[in-house]
């Protein structure tokens, strides 16, 4: 099945080098509290508190860029008021015309090529570190989690402990999670794309048919977590809810352990068995397609 090539992880993305340059706007902007409190405060614009390692970096990239914005949005309407004031017209007289000015031309050529090459750079680099996936020679991922997304409803499998969770109507399925692990998702749907996402994560990935899309997260703060399907899946889409609860490895290894203390919950039986079998055979299908 297709899958995510894996890279290796590297060290701390360097989004601080842009917070840092930005950081007197935010002070001037909020004008109280600490500086990282200000910063934060004048531009995160009601996104979730990150509680991933890469959230984390997504959540610099949105402070930069939106820092980036304001300034441009205030130097733009600086110039603006300076025109309507500074050549306002008082008399029938023309204002001397001109056909170019060199300088200024190669100005705003320049000013907004190096803006967006810049927001370009921290993209690529924030892109690159939430789509990296641990080296399998490396050991891979800690934990592995299967997510099946079907018309309405998600199983969850833990399958390095070979058992699974399925949601039922009126009973949103809980995805356990330990915290400060290495977590791989491995996404399959037997029937129509759905979206994978938590608010907080500040990352959703598409669930596709036919292909197995993965991605990995390290979540650092405990807590309980609302996840939605975020693509229109059909008519009871609005039903697709789940509930992530971040607990250290300890409780995490308990739950998975009275999981598997029920037959129903091995993986290949239970509810939502067929989703996941039919989910399996259309990636395996596509895949021999290609090959």
């Amino acid at each position: 099945m297709s899958q995510t090539p894996s890279v290796r992880r590297r060290g701390r993305s360097p989004r601080a080098r842009l917070s840092a340059v930005l950081l007197p706007l935010g002070l001037l902007a909020a004008g109280c509290g600490s500086a990282r409190d200000a910063y934060e405060n004048a531009f995160y614009l009601g996104v979730p508190e990150p509680v991933t390692d890469q959230a984390n970096d997504t959540y610099e990239l949105w402070l930069g860029t939106v820092a980036a914005a304001a300034v441009v949005g205030v130097a733009v309407a600086g110039l603006i008021m300076f025109a309507v004031f500074r050549y306002r017209k008082n008399s029938d007289q023309l204002p001397r015309q001109v056909r170019y000015n060199l300088p200024i031309e190669v100005l705003y050529t320049v000013v907004p090529f190096v803006i967006i090459a810049v927001l370009f750079y921290y993209t690529t680099v924030t892109q690159n570190f939430v789509n990296e996936l641990t080296p399998d020679d490396e050991g891979g991922a800690e934990v592995n989690i299967g997510v099946v997304g079907f018309q309405w409803n998600w199983t969850f499998r833990y399958d390095d402990e070979g058992v699974q969770t399925t949601g039922a109507p009126g009973a949103p399925p809980v995805l356990v999670l330990p915290t400060d692990t290495t977590i791989r998702f491995t996404e399959t749907s037997p029937d129509v794309i759905h979206s994978f996402f938590v608010p907080q994560f500040l990352f959703k990935r598409d669930v596709i048919p036919g292909r197995a899309n993965t991605f990995e997260i390290t979540i650092n703060k405990e807590g309980s977590y609302v996840g939605r399907c975020a693509e229109l899946c059909g008519e009871k889409h609005s039903a697709m809810n789940f509930e992530v609860q971040a607990v250290p490895m300890s409780e995490y290894r308990s739950y998975v352990s009275a999981l598997g203390d029920d037959p129903a919950n091995q993986i290949g039986t239970g509810a939502g068995q067929g989703a996941v079998r039919t989910a399996e055979e259309s990636a395996e299908q596509i895949e021999g397609t290609r090959s």
